[in-house]
């Protein structure tokens, strides 16, 4: 057999997405929330010498009328047509061929970087880093009450153990927590048990408790209750109170069952996380990055622009490429003009793309906008992204934490899309509505014999609302509700 080596050429056709930088920054700037735009515009100000951020102008008839339109005045008026065609695309200018004299001839270097509402704010108010304060630990406010007492420094370095070893609940955990700090500290058991009696008289009520028992004991104790089934169903009936089995703790102490509510509203009053205010999870601050105003019967819808810098290409280096640049230092120049264009096209494409999003919601929503959450029809992202010729992903990372200030409150953009629910009439309902319909469902349930999961789908069904009662349990636990049992009450 006789083997032959042969060169030859194949040509072979195929389509491929490429990833161009201005398509990855554009997706990039997309799905970012309103802070870590602000972050990403900062970053790239400090990065970039060519792009500057411009002081806001006083505001014209042109733009007061721009904005009840929701456009953007400064695309209006300044922007070149190419850049106002442009969309978000795998097309991009080869640096070499762009004809960077004429483009910063025409490309007006105040284009904002958004397109909507601007709010000016008071040039003297004190930058917001002199308005914050630092929240107070717990650990800062134990040991400035251990420093108000009069105490000898063994008692005191015990003290400070102590604190030093709560968990951020507030409770001394572990299998012997006091032997534990006795060994650290080489001390008896019996001066740290002392000590601990002495922080645990300590705000906020109940701190350093070894566990939940101890720690009701001592809100109790502190409290001065004279009840005495409230202590014993503490200590001894901790698990009957967590399955909430009242009769059985009426039948063993032979009372009636109205002696047991009595005590269980003491403590129901008590707190079991004390430390609840002190290093646990803040609250989470939201700015919506659009507003739906209501004027009349119709709705408006304006973008949010406050903290959003306004961005222009750098006048020093506009003079510097039209007075001749050659070699390294033009290609730089060029690099950074590029880049400068690029983040603010995307970002007007970002506002111009929620701003869509939101005009298509709005369309499809507006029963949720007249009439409230009962209302609210199913929506998928395909139904959107049709309505406004972009892809699902799109969609996907536009309404991912983005959030809408609205007649009816602020919501996540992904809140108005929901998963149908059927109905004996045919019209199906979204399930944020039968969520919410769950919930009038519960607060108004009896509350001796509150609704099982079971009646509650009956209860739903008188509506026109089939749905399972597994599908209940899942909505009832999203929403933070306990089951039935655990919410009969006795009083």
């Amino acid at each position: 057999m006789e083997l032959q080596l042969r060169q030859s050429l194949n040509l072979k056709l195929q389509q491929q997405l490429v990833m161009t930088p201005q398509l990855q920054q554009a997706i990039r700037l997309l799905q970012l929330s309103r802070m870590e735009l602000v972050d990403a515009i900062n970053a790239e100000l400090e990065q970039n010498p060519a792009l500057e951020e411009e002081l806001r102008p006083e505001k014209s008839s042109v733009e007061a009328e721009a904005k009840i339109q929701g456009e953007d005045p400064a695309q209006r008026k300044e922007a070149p047509e190419s850049d106002r065609q442009n969309e978000v695309s795998g097309d991009s200018d080869n640096a070499n061929d762009i004809d960077w004299q004429q483009w910063l001839e025409q490309y007006n270097s105040t284009a904002p970087s958004g397109g909507g509402i601007r709010r000016d704010a008071a040039e003297d108010l004190p930058n917001l880093e002199q308005t914050l304060s630092a929240d107070e630990t717990l650990q800062q406010h134990l040991e400035w009450q251990l420093n108000m007492l009069d105490v000898v420094e063994a008692d005191r370095e015990i003290a400070l153990e102590i604190i030093g070893a709560l968990n951020e609940q507030g409770f001394l955990v572990g299998a012997r927590p006091t032997e534990d700090v006795a060994i650290r500290l080489g001390v008896s058991v019996d001066h740290v048990e002392r000590v601990l009696s002495l922080v645990q008289g300590f705000e906020p009520v109940g701190i350093a408790a070894r566990d939940l028992t101890e720690c009701l004991l001592i809100q109790l104790r502190v409290m001065g209750n004279k009840n005495k089934l409230a202590e014993k169903m503490v200590r001894v009936y901790m698990t009957e109170l967590e399955k909430r089995n009242f009769q059985a703790i009426a039948k063993a102490e032979e009372v009636e069952l109205k002696v047991v509510g009595e005590a269980l509203a003491i403590i129901q009053n008590l707190d079991p996380r004390p430390a609840r205010n002190y290093g646990g999870q803040q609250g989470i601050y939201i700015t919506p990055d659009i507003y739906v105003h209501k004027v009349g019967d119709e709705y408006v819808i304006v973008q949010n622009e406050d903290g959003l810098p306004m961005l222009r290409v750098s006048n020093y280096y506009k003079a510097a490429l039209q007075n001749g640049m050659n070699g390294e230092a033009k290609s730089y120049v060029q690099d950074k003009l590029r880049s400068a264009q690029w983040l603010i096209r995307s970002i007007h494409q970002r506002q111009r793309t929620i701003y869509k999003v939101m005009e298509s919601i709005l369309k499809f929503q507006k029963d949720f906008f007249d009439k409230g959450i009962d209302h609210l029809k199913p929506l998928i992202l395909r139904d959107v992204a049709e309505d406004i010729g972009m892809h699902e992903s799109t969609i996907s990372r536009v309404t991912s934490n983005k959030y809408v200030h609205t007649p009816r409150g602020i919501f996540e953009l992904k809140y108005f899309f929901n998963s149908s629910i059927g109905r004996t009439d045919g019209e199906d309902v979204a399930s944020a509505a039968v969520k919410n319909r769950i919930k009038h469902i519960i607060d108004s349930e009896p509350p001796k014999r509150p609704f099982s999961d079971q009646a509650i789908v009956g209860l739903l069904k008188k509506e026109d609302i089939n749905i399972a009662r597994r599908t209940v349990a899942k909505y009832r636990e999203a929403m933070g509700i306990l089951s039935s049992s655990k919410r009969r009450k006795i009083l």
